[in-house]
């Protein structure tokens, strides 16, 4: 029976469309003598896995502890590289930005190299046009050095290569083409741009030239298994088949996990009519090869099918075109193909692989490190050793990182593994600098393992910095019970390092995500109904019960409150909107329209947690038209349904609002995308006085602005927590999971006419959220992600689910992790409250200090506000006072210390006081909050405010700053001092009143 081959060869160019096809990140397969018609092993084991999250953990505790340490710059890059594997694409932009802020005298990487990551990192989150331009300037930078030349050229020429928008295919073939060449000539000894250059002619159909480009490449890159398979179906395109099974064969022996490779190979076996090896050589492929790739699991169901019925293969039967594939694993390689091998060193053919280089060894070590520190006296027998050392140190980190960076990258979705960039992951370390660099304690460092850590290379030594004053042999116990004179005193002679400042208290250490209590809940336990109130009346609105009420549980429903209080919602509508500011401007965020419990892949073959989405920006009229029109097509196709259109206020969603009940098939045919209209600023209340007077009338727990809100003490704006915000939604408009900004409560109204469905996590659960987003290659921070209920309670996390209807208020509380779904059309408005509660104020704080060990910026400045608080409040809950008390100690320690260290140095101190209404300040450095004592430098004709640590990082003398100082010492003094525990007269007094008006403070 003839067997019809695949409608298309799987040739390499197009199974690769990622952004580095010259360095892949592969799975570790099987072990080296596997046969072919096995199915590959699991991918690398969950050890190389867990070691590169304990190195990102290990380099964000040493920025945490100190943000300006020497090797900041350094920990920046090696996080964004680690972020970028991961597909985190905010996360890494955020380091790549904060390495490009952090000083290089001792980097060991340059500017232009950072600036090199930095444009890869636009070409991987697919801004291929601002990509090229980024790579384009760094090539008319006149100190590039030929190795990064010839890294940028290769990109740019690749760039060229896949990308249709960059221009018509001939003037890009031509663009790309030429880059190659010159990214070969930067770097001949490189087979990287060979190969490239040879996809590049291939695609062209310039044969005899993409052949003399792959056989220098192989010449070069001692085998290569994306050469050779590029080669194979050079030859399977000219009709030389056993060539082509030679040529696939050595890229299958040398990557056993080559999906390319083995899929062109079953193609050719098919071509061939040989059904039982084409079926061997598919499945060899991989699940995610065949999962990503339609016509081909068509192919493998159809064999399997042929197979079960088909006779056994006689061994008298007509001669075969091509050996089996048992047959072809042990043949040698033809005369012809061992020519193309170089002479000296051959390509690691079928049994030949080159082994990883072996790290060195305690006494090289020893050897290498006081070579370099005598690197000015050596002789070049000495020199010669030295540079053969660190090679060998080299090439060994640099396997280290490549099998690290292999595990991550198998984990990628679809296989497209080529963002992670697995060369990508320390070759500006591995390849450039050593790693590792370190001021050595002592001059003998031959004994211990200390020694091994100590330099190991590096363009220029370390900076040393001068510590700040301290006298290890003198501790001071700072206690909340000291005045600000004893504080002030004991700082004179020893403020403690800079660790020991933690807004926690001293000694406390970083924050940990909490594990899931135990014991496990049950199934019901695990589905809780949601709390609901009802609300008759204005008496039960102002009740105090209603306040405990929302306070006593993670997540409320407020039904009837916003009616008591005959609340004009009609001011929040989408038509008042368009009346009053048509202009107005809206964010946008264009979403795939899904069921609310689902959530799929772009191409609807796998449900995941990525919750994709774009932002743009329209104006309050454009969006208002797209919402009503949005209104009036699905009113047109349910009457082409023959259906009665739905003017419920919840309006269930039908099949065109996307909530189809098939499978996959069915979604990816009838996929939409929406417009959620996110993010509308009602803060200007010249604007939107009506709006923002009508909501004075809720309770005040409730207010935007109030005495008992912490966030009203803060003294400015903070957009989106103490100011409205609003939403405009379609059916399907989704808000993804998160806690909110430093875990303070929130309030949401729901204008109507349409419903919302919300879920909830409680607060001691995030823990458990946080560790599933890991398991899915989500940043719980940074990223995006829509959690499926089901895993969640698998995991033995509880999950509320609820629908919000028009006139529900939802009361989220304190660290509650929430994601939400519009099922109608609908407004909703938003904002943040602070409950005057010791369990709001320390998740809070710790919210504070764990964002410092994710590099996250805290939009809320606690000591700021933790300071106005003391001045305007009385606090009888002494759990509170002890919180606030320890953050007001250890920051006025800490200014102490900061104004110390600057008078040392002889930096001028200058007052600066605060504006009313002035923004608090952050570290343009590492992004955390400055307070009191600003220590600010002119960059790049702006001034920019540092953190000490940052500050000294720069320059250890401070020489180029000028220190301003926002308040008096006295006066910090005095609200230190008068700030006491408040004795209530009445239990009714316990409740923390402020007993003044905030300031602006």
């Amino acid at each position: 029976m003839c067997i019809s081959t695949i409608g298309s060869r799987v040739d390499f160019d197009r199974r690769r469309s990622g952004t580095r096809p010259d360095h892949i990140s592969r799975r570790v397969t099987s072990e080296r003598g596997a046969r072919p018609g096995s199915t590959p092993l699991p991918c690398a084991s969950s050890a190389l896995v867990g070691s590169a999250a304990r190195a990102t953990r290990a380099l964000q505790m040493a920025l945490y502890v100190s943000p300006g340490f020497s090797r900041a710059a350094d920990a920046h890059l090696r996080l964004a590289l680690m972020f970028k594997a991961r597909r985190h694409w905010a996360a890494a932009a955020l380091h790549f930005r904060r390495a490009r802020l952090a000083p290089h005298q001792d980097a060991t990487f340059t500017r232009l190299e950072l600036s090199f990551h930095a444009a890869h990192l636009l070409e991987a989150r697919g801004l291929r046009k601002s990509a090229r331009d980024a790579y384009e300037r760094l090539l008319k930078e006149p100190q590039l050095s030929s190795a990064l030349k010839a890294d940028v050229c290769r990109q740019l020429g690749w760039l060229y290569h896949r990308c249709v928008s960059l221009g018509e295919a001939p003037a890009r073939a031509r663009a790309a083409v030429w880059c190659l060449q010159r990214a070969v000539a930067a770097e001949p000894d490189s087979g990287a741009g060979l190969y490239l250059l040879g996809r590049c002619f291939a695609a062209q159909g310039k044969v005899h030239d993409a052949f003399i480009a792959y056989r220098n490449s192989v010449e070069k890159s001692e085998g290569n298994a994306d050469t050779w398979c590029s080669i194979g179906v050079l030859y399977q395109q000219q009709n030389q088949p056993m060539d082509a099974l030679q040529a696939y064969i050595c890229a299958v022996q040398l990557d056993k996990g080559h999906s390319a490779a083995w899929t062109n190979l079953g193609s050719l076996y098919e071509s061939c009519q040989m059904a039982r090896d084409a079926f061997a050589c598919y499945s060899n492929g991989g699940s995610a090869a065949v999962a990503a790739h339609a016509p081909l699991r068509q192919r493998l169901a159809f064999l399997r099918a042929h197979l079960a019925h088909a006779p056994m293969p006689s061994v008298t039967g007509k001669r075969r075109q091509l050996p089996s594939i048992e047959e072809a694993w042990n043949l040698p390689i033809s005369a012809e193909m061992s020519s193309r091998a170089p002479k000296s060193a051959p390509p690691p053919y079928p049994g030949k692989r080159s082994e990883e280089p072996p790290p060195l060894n305690h006494q090289q070590l020893q050897t290498l490190q006081y070579l370099q520190r005598n690197s000015h006296n050596l002789s070049p027998q000495q020199q010669a050793l030295m540079q053969q050392l660190l090679s060998q140190y080299r090439l060994a980190q640099a396997a280290r990182a490549r099998a690290v960076t292999k595990s991550e990258g198998s984990n990628a979705s679809g296989g497209e593994s080529a963002e992670s960039l697995a060369e990508d992951l320390l070759k500006r370390f591995s390849d450039s600098q050593p790693d590792i660099k370190k001021e050595p304690t002592t001059e003998n460092t031959s004994s211990g393992s200390s020694s091994s850590e100590a330099v190991l290379g590096g363009r220029q030594p370390v900076v040393k910095l001068e510590p700040l004053k301290t006298d290890p042999l003198k501790p001071v116990a700072f206690n909340i019970g000291m005045s600000s004179k004893n504080i002030l005193d004991a700082c004179k002679e020893n403020a403690g390092p800079p660790t020991a400042w933690s807004v926690l208290g001293d000694g406390c250490g970083a924050p940990e995500p909490p594990a899931v209590p135990s014991p496990r809940l049950s199934a019901e336990q695990l589905a809780p109904p949601a709390p609901f109130v009802y609300v008759e009346s204005k008496r039960d609105a102002f009740s105090p019960q209603l306040q405990d009420f929302c306070l006593k549980h993670p997540i409320a429903v407020v039904r009837g409150l916003t009616s008591a209080l005959k609340l004009d919602l009609g001011l929040f509508s989408t038509k008042t909107l368009v009346e009053a500011w048509p202009d107005h401007a809206v964010e946008v965020r264009t979403q795939l329209m899904q069921s609310a419990d689902e959530n799929w892949d772009p191409t609807g073959r796998r449900r995941v947690w990525a919750c994709a989405s774009h932002r743009s920006h329209t104006t309050v009229r454009k969006y208002a038209q797209y919402q009503a029109g949005s209104f009036q097509e699905s009113l047109r196709e349910e009457r082409e349904r023959g259906a009665a259109p739905h003017h419920s206020a919840g309006g269930t969603l039908s099949d065109s609002d996307g909530r189809e009940s098939g499978g996959p098939v069915k979604r990816r045919k009838g996929a939409r995308m929406l417009r959620f209209g996110t993010n509308v600023d009602l803060s200007d209340e010249r604007k939107w006085r009506p709006q923002l007077t009508e909501l004075q009338k809720l309770p005040a727990f409730a207010r935007v602005a109030s005495a008992a809100n912490m966030l009203s003490h803060v003294g400015h704006v903070i957009l989106g927590m103490n100011t409205v915000q609003l939403y405009m939604k379609v059916p399907g408009s989704r808000t993804p999971g998160h806690q909110e900004n430093n875990n303070f409560c929130s309030i949401n109204i729901n204008i109507g006419p349409g419903d919302c469905e919300w879920f909830g996590v409680p607060d001691a659960y995030w823990g458990g959220v946080r560790e599933l987003c890991d398991r899915h290659g989500l940043s719980y921070l940074h990223g995006s992600w829509w959690p499926d209920p089901e895993e969640l309670r698998a995991h033995g996390v509880p999950v509320y689910r609820f629908t919000q209807r028009p006139g529900d208020l939802v009361w989220v509380n304190a660290g509650c992790v929430h994601w939400v779904q519009a099922t109608g059309w609908c407004n909703n408005i938003a904002w943040n409250v602070g409950p005057l509660t010791a369990r709001q104020y320390s998740l809070a704080l710790e919210r504070y200090e764990w964002n410092k060990v994710q590099n996250f910026k805290s939009i809320v400045p606690m000591v700021h506000l933790t300071w106005n608080l003391a001045r305007n409040i009385r606090v009888s809950d002494p759990r509170l006072h002890r919180a606030m008390r320890t953050c007001l100690m250890q920051t006025l320690r800490a200014a102490a210390g900061t104004l110390n260290a600057v008078r040392a140095r002889g930096v001028p101190i200058r007052f600066h006081g605060r504006a009313r209404g002035e923004a608090s300040h952050y570290c343009g450095a590492c992004e955390r909050e400055v307070w009191h004592a600003l220590l600010v430098r002119e960059h790049e004709r702006r001034h920019v405010v540092h953190c000490l640590a940052c500050a000294r990082r720069v320059s250890p003398t401070l020489a180029g700053f000028l220190c301003l100082e926002e308040h008096h010492t006295e006066e910090l003094a005095q609200v230190y001092d008068a700030f006491t525990l408040h004795r209530a007269a009445t239990p009714l007094a316990a409740a923390q009143a402020p007993t003044t008006v905030p300031t602006p403070d």
